[in-house]
């Protein structure tokens, strides 16, 4: 339990890395977000369809893995419809409104780090080595997305305490969810094939609708070839499993 539990809060502490990179020498180039984001993409799909799926279909059935997968991908649309940014396009950009995008920003993003705290878990519970694959494609994730929340906070003008305050915070999210993971596959290892497939839904949902639509946003070009990285990357540990 302690090395899920380590690794589950490096996962979220990488939010604050993102954050502290943004403090430290502003705002990144879009060509390098678009890359963060290509190889978060490519590494969190390709996880979701090698491992957890068939690693889900294992523990369970058909039912169980149709039921958690469409369960994370209705979570995951519940959590954005919630916290719709959209609403937010103005085109003044005054220190107010960017100061609540970056918070709505970062109640968005630790909403989303209790699901990836579970799919840690439900990994682990699986495998190890699934549950490393997890952790690190989780962590990716987290840095442009620390990247992202620290941006308009520090725009707006606020201080770089606060702004890791608030980071941290979110970070907390991810071991809070791997902690009620571990919970859940306690009490039953059935839950194990529902959970399993639910991080795949979840993970799957943030790639289709999140990642991939900001990474092509900022540069289509990288964002691909970080897409094509994570996916050889995850197959590269395939083979020497």
């Amino acid at each position: 339990m302690l090395e899920v539990m380590i690794l589950s809060v490096m996962a979220g502490l990488a939010t604050v890395i993102g954050a502290l990179s943004i403090l430290a020498f502003g705002k990144p180039a879009e060509k390098t977000l678009a890359i963060f984001f290509g190889l978060a993409a490519g590494i969190m799909l390709s996880v979701a369809v090698v491992d957890l799926l068939p690693s889900s279909f294992h523990y369970g059935n058909l039912t169980s893995l149709a039921a958690g997968l469409l369960f994370g991908l209705i979570l995951l649309k519940v959590f954005s419809l919630l916290l719709n940014l959209e609403k937010l396009n103005r085109s003044s950009r005054d220190s107010i409104y960017l100061r609540r995008m970056g918070y709505l920003i970062a109640i968005g993003i630790a909403l989303h780090d209790l699901p990836e705290g579970i799919a840690i878990a439900a990994g682990f519970s699986a495998t190890t080595t699934l549950g490393w694959k997890i952790a690190i494609a989780i962590g990716l994730h987290n840095v442009p997305e620390g990247m992202i929340t620290a941006a308009p906070l520090s725009m707006s003008g606020l201080s770089p305490f606060k702004i890791l305050a608030t980071t941290g915070l979110v970070s907390l999210f991810t071991p809070l969810g791997t902690l009620l993971g571990l919970l859940i596959v306690s009490l039953s290892k059935t839950y194990i094939s529902f959970l399993l497939a639910m991080a795949a839904g979840a993970m799957i949902y943030i790639v289709l609708f999140e990642i991939l639509p900001e990474g092509k946003k900022r540069h289509p070009n990288y964002a691909r070839l970080g897409i094509v990285a994570g996916i050889m990357l995850i197959f590269f540990l395939l083979l020497l499993e």
